[in-house]
């Protein structure tokens, strides 16, 4: 089985939410997600969130406060890699304090947009971005929700 410990910023304002369009390095396809990804070896999640919202999207965020964290297994036949995948997901709550909106240079981040939270269901999307939304709206005290249900427009 693989691994993988991330962390995601949920910004929000004004009833948006900012996501960034993920474009896939193999060709297949592009979909929504929140700004963040992989904590590298010894950082720490609190500063990769931060890292990783300024590499996708040109934004510079502080950290307010920890929403909650998701685990979950991607099945061998689902993954990209063909074996389980776990994924620990660490998301916060960020607020943009500045930086000029861009996409990522020599990433896979294609673009980033502030997204009314009523039309995220409409969109093709990672499931993180349903945990992170959900966990800044619902606040649940556990940290934690039921696992999103993947398929049609959300996917892992």
């Amino acid at each position: 089985m693989s691994f993988r410990l991330a962390a995601y910023g949920v910004c929000l304002d004004g009833g948006r939410v900012l996501l960034a369009r993920y474009v896939s390095p193999v060709g297949d396809g592009s979909w929504w997600t929140l700004p963040g990804g992989q904590v590298e070896f010894g950082e720490d999640p609190v500063d990769a969130v931060v890292r990783e919202l300024e590499e996708e999207t040109g934004l510079v965020g502080v950290v307010e406060e920890l929403l909650g964290v998701d685990s979950r297994v991607i099945p061998a036949h689902e993954a990209k890699r063909g074996v389980p995948h776990q994924n620990v997901g660490v998301f916060y709550g960020v607020r943009v304090v500045g930086g000029v909106m861009r996409p990522e240079a020599n990433g896979e981040t294609a673009e980033a947009v502030w997204t009314p939270v009523q039309e995220v269901s409409g969109l093709d999307r990672s499931a993180v971005v349903d945990v992170g939304v959900g966990l800044a709206t619902q606040r649940p005290a556990s940290g934690h929700l039921p696992p999103v249900v993947v398929g049609g427009l959300v996917r892992h």
